[in-house]
């Protein structure tokens, strides 16, 4: 092999090696199996903590949870725990392998979005028929109060903007990227989606709340970013609540 040949053959060994640990590239950069074990960690205490204090809670959820501040705060700190869980477990991982980038199209994640917004609408709405899941978690009020428009206001940016951002990063994001490095894409999007149901410690509605996490990891995988899931979770739960008190209350 001649001299020139030779610095073609290194050249292209350095192009193929920039390539299999590019950025993006999760299989490239995996995440550390403890992360994998502390994750299923976070994941079952939660759903442990949700579970029990659903059955410790007798009887109806009462209506106007949104409507107080105590429940706008206790989730804001909830959410901050949890937040702080997450970025201890994302530590030294790549962004891009956490999903923390953008996506290659913002058009194919806005296509991926709205799919994947009409996909749970219908989903839920066949589901719910039989389910009436949304009696069973009591959390969307049945109407508007004007006199309670404060704290309400309180728990709408929480749940629209706290909640989707912290979920997302510890599901779609963290989970996601130690549960595709263990066992692949497909096992990221069910394992995920299953915990994220669960997470919720609901009965009745864990089918409807799994196909919800597997709507958004599937937005998740395709897009090759977290962001989309996120503003797929908000616009899910911001116009949810919107037309509790509009609509559906008839405010």
């Amino acid at each position: 092999m001649s001299i020139d040949e030779r610095a073609a053959a290194a050249v292209t060994d350095d192009v193929a090696a920039s390539e299999e640990t590019a950025p993006g590239d999760a299989s490239a950069r995996d995440v550390p199996r403890g992360r994998l074990v502390g994750w299923f960690v976070l994941v079952g205490v939660l759903a442990t903590l949700s579970y029990a204090g659903n059955l410790a809670d007798a009887g109806d959820p009462p209506a106007d949870l949104l409507y107080r501040w105590s429940s706008a705060i206790g989730a804001a700190v909830q959410y901050g725990i949890i937040l702080v869980v997450v970025v201890f477990l994302a530590r030294g991982i790549d962004r891009s392998v956490l999903g923390l980038r953008r996506p290659p199209s913002w058009g194919r994640a806005a296509g991926l979005v709205l799919a994947g917004y009409a996909t749970i609408m219908v989903l839920g709405v066949l589901l719910n028929v039989f389910l009436k899941a949304g009696e069973e978690q009591g959390l969307v009020p049945e109407e508007w109060d004007p006199d309670r428009a404060a704290p309400f206001v309180a728990n709408f940016v929480v749940v629209v903007t706290i909640a989707p951002i912290v979920e997302e990063l510890a599901y779609r994001g963290v989970g996601f990227a130690a549960v595709r490095s263990a066992w692949g894409p497909t096992a990221a999007v069910v394992v995920t989606a299953v915990a994220f149901g669960l997470a919720h410690g609901l009965v009745v509605a864990l089918p409807i709340l799994t196909l919800f996490g597997l709507v958004l990891a599937f937005v998740r995988h395709r897009s090759g970013s977290v962001y989309p899931s996120i503003v797929l979770h908000a616009l899910f739960n911001g116009v949810a609540l919107i037309a509790a008190v509009t609509v559906a209350g008839g405010g």
